[in-house]
């Protein structure tokens, strides 16, 4: 487990949402636990922010949902990517690079 957990940015968990979920359809807790695993347990995502940003995607046509039996034979919510969705992400990526790539240069100024 890591020393050094993050909080998210404003707007960065709709885009990591996208991001896993781009992958494969994944429930609300498979969604959680896959950005804690990839981010080695640096990104723990509440349920509190989660949903909500689900259901804000899920507005925006971004994600679509469907009920479905999970692994633990539970019902359970999987949401997917829609084609907006994909190009969302496409948008949001390519604008996440840019900053991050504008602050790392104004960090790096000697």
């Amino acid at each position: 487990m890591s020393d050094t957990r993050m909080e998210l940015p404003q707007g960065t968990l709709d885009l990591l949402i996208l991001k896993a979920v781009a992958l494969e359809p994944l429930h609300g807790w498979a969604i959680s636990e896959r950005l804690q695993q990839i981010s080695s347990d640096a990104l723990q995502v509440q349920q509190g922010s989660l949903y909500p940003a689900l259901h804000r995607l899920e507005r925006h046509g971004w994600v679509k949902a469907k009920w479905a039996i999970s692994e633990n034979n539970r019902r359970a919510k999987y949401y997917e990517l829609t084609s907006q969705g994909r190009k969302q992400l496409a948008a949001e990526s390519a604008a996440w690079r840019r900053l991050t790539a504008v602050v790392d240069s104004v960090l790096n100024m000697v």
